[in-house]
């Protein structure tokens, strides 16, 4: 089993991992540190897991380009997981199912979990929490069953929830900042995807680049970087209360 990630706050990383339990040689790659930058062939009957994060209702446009361009398959048995903050994940699972039906994959299972918002980090906190845990271990004992009686000469795409074409897709309006608690150890500038923090100047965001996936707040060693100010305050309280109620795992078969 491959399983392809993209996890700058480490929640789609563990969502993966409590959907495959304790397999054996399970091969992971997480696009942020290791990005795709030439074709990767999966082996035939290969199956793989690829789980992404939901950025305003589609997946990561710098992981979409990734993907697209560089994963491939032989009609490779695959299983879509979106991992989204309580709100909606509107189109990106059926945007991750139709990417991987077009690279070569049959699709067999999709999946939407929930997990704490990584911009309004109030939203969901402290998701995927035991209950969502729990079933995320039965989505891949029932992946698993159907991975035993998969025929690729027998596949047809599976229905998921979503719109096409998709929302359109478009950036947030909040980046990361950082304050004097910056001792410039320069690990935000080495693992932005988007190298949208410069090496020079680390206390700096490029707002026009930058895609608020908050992984340089996630690995800043002094918390000095973080979403702050009257505006983001006044659309947190309000995002708060629209997504106070619990969102539970969609599943797809």
């Amino acid at each position: 089993m491959t399983s392809i990630f993209f996890s700058p706050r480490g929640t789609t990383k563990k969502t993966a991992r409590a959907i495959l339990g304790h397999q054996e040689k399970v091969l992971e790659r997480d696009l942020l540190g290791r990005p795709l930058t030439e074709e990767w062939t999966l082996p035939a009957g290969e199956p793989v897991l690829v789980s992404m994060p939901v950025y305003a209702g589609r997946i990561p446009g710098i992981c979409r380009e990734m993907l697209l361009a560089h994963l491939k398959g032989h009609e490779n048995p695959a299983i879509a997981v979106a991992v989204y903050g309580n709100r909606d994940y509107d189109d990106a699972l059926v945007e991750l199912q139709d990417l991987l039906e077009e690279n070569g994959f049959c699709v067999i299972a999709g999946a939407a979990f929930v997990a704490q918002h990584s911009i309004f980090t109030k939203v969901a906190a402290g998701r995927p929490d035991e209950d969502d845990r729990r079933r995320m271990a039965e989505f891949g004992a029932m992946c698993r069953e159907k991975l035993s009686g998969f025929a690729p000469d027998a596949h047809t795409p599976i229905h998921i929830k979503g719109n096409r074409p998709y929302k359109k897709a478009k950036g947030v309006p909040f980046q990361p900042e950082c304050n004097q608690n910056c001792m410039k150890c320069y690990a935000c500038a080495k693992n932005c995807p988007t190298h949208s923090i410069p090496l020079e100047t680390p206390w700096l965001t490029r707002t026009d680049t930058c895609i608020s996936c908050g992984a340089c707040i996630y690995l800043c060693p002094t918390q000095a970087r973080g979403y702050r100010g009257p505006v983001f305050e006044v659309a947190a309280k309000g995002f708060e209360a629209m997504c106070a109620k619990r969102r539970e795992p969609e599943l797809f078969f």
